[in-house]
């Protein structure tokens, strides 16, 4: 029978032949033990744990209120090993009574593991989001068609910054995991108040005086953000929200403000750069793919919780 550590050590190196780009680690949180045996009958495992977002928070307006996540271990055992994993964490959730309402499953999987792609879509998730990378490029042409300028955004600019991020919420909530709540207003002032007086840039794309787009971006070190668990060590670009106003899409605004985030990232010395962005999107599935971006881990979701087949 396998220990932990051989799954452990089997899923890593697996890992490690389907994308370079990986991070050579695989960490588990703290949570409840999920055990199964996959065909054939050797063990595989997984931790269980639930993450409740507080009314207010800005987590819920991406996330559930109340979110199960599953950290798979199946060494090299897919899709059977997950299959297996699946199936007795719906038990364990069937036991636990899991909310109706307001809830969800995740397991973030790597993208290229298509292998086990099959159990999850056999079970009832959905690729809602994934984490994409894109390595540093040579410098691109940021010269700017017609009346385009982009510049750094400052507190002046916060209705602006909140109209255009409410915007793109409105368009996720349509299409992906995000959530349009009461409160969605509120938060996203408060976020960009406080981003808006950070070191982290916001950048706007105006067109005669009007903004048109905005893009808020960061820089992390992942040795000492959440995100590091899924990236290579090293300083990335983050871009946390793009958005363009309806009427200047198609036009290459959000292309041309991009390259300037980029040129920005190269010159920090970023490793590479990431974001978050939902496949079923149909703007996003098309945009980021031709920016240099590849998913890295696709966020696979199904709500409710008690959804789980």
């Amino acid at each position: 029978m396998p220990t932990a550590q051989d799954l452990m050590d089997r899923q890593r190196a697996r890992f490690a032949e389907l994308d370079p780009q990986l991070p050579p680690d695989y960490r588990l949180p703290a949570g409840d033990p999920v055990l199964a045996d996959a065909p054939g009958g050797e063990a595989v495992a997984g931790v269980a744990r639930v993450v409740e977002n507080r009314p207010g928070s800005a987590q819920r307006l991406w996330q559930a209120a109340t979110v199960h996540e599953l950290y798979p271990l199946i060494g090299a055992h897919p899709p059977g090993g997950m299959d297996a994993l699946l199936a007795a964490w719906r038990d364990r959730l069937g036991e636990e009574a899991a909310p109706p309402a307001d809830s969800s499953c995740v397991v973030t999987w790597p993208s290229r593991d298509v292998r086990a792609t099959r159990a999850l879509l056999d079970h009832g998730f959905v690729p809602l989001s994934c984490l994409a990378v894109r390595s540093p490029a040579p410098a691109e042409d940021t010269e700017l068609s017609g009346t385009v300028k982009v510049r750094r955004a400052g507190p002046a600019d916060l209705d602006a910054v909140v109209e255009l991020a409410l915007a793109e919420l409105d368009y996720a909530a349509l299409v992906g995991a995000s959530v349009r709540r009461p409160d969605a207003p509120e938060l996203k002032r408060t976020t960009a108040r406080l981003r808006l007086r950070s070191a982290d840039p916001v950048w706007l794309a105006e067109r005669a005086g009007t903004p048109i787009a905005v893009a808020e971006c960061g820089l992390i070190d992942t040795t000492r953000h959440p995100t590091g668990d899924r990236l290579r060590p090293g300083s990335w670009g983050y871009v946390n929200c793009l958005s363009v106003h309806e009427r200047a899409r198609g036009s290459g605004v959000g292309r041309q403000l991009m390259a300037v985030v980029h040129a920005e990232f190269a010159r920090a010395g970023a490793v590479g750069s990431f974001l978050f962005y939902n496949p079923p999107n149909p703007l996003s599935s098309v945009f980021w793919p031709r920016q240099g971006y590849r998913p890295l881990w696709t966020m696979w979701e199904l709500r409710p919780a008690t959804a789980l087949r």
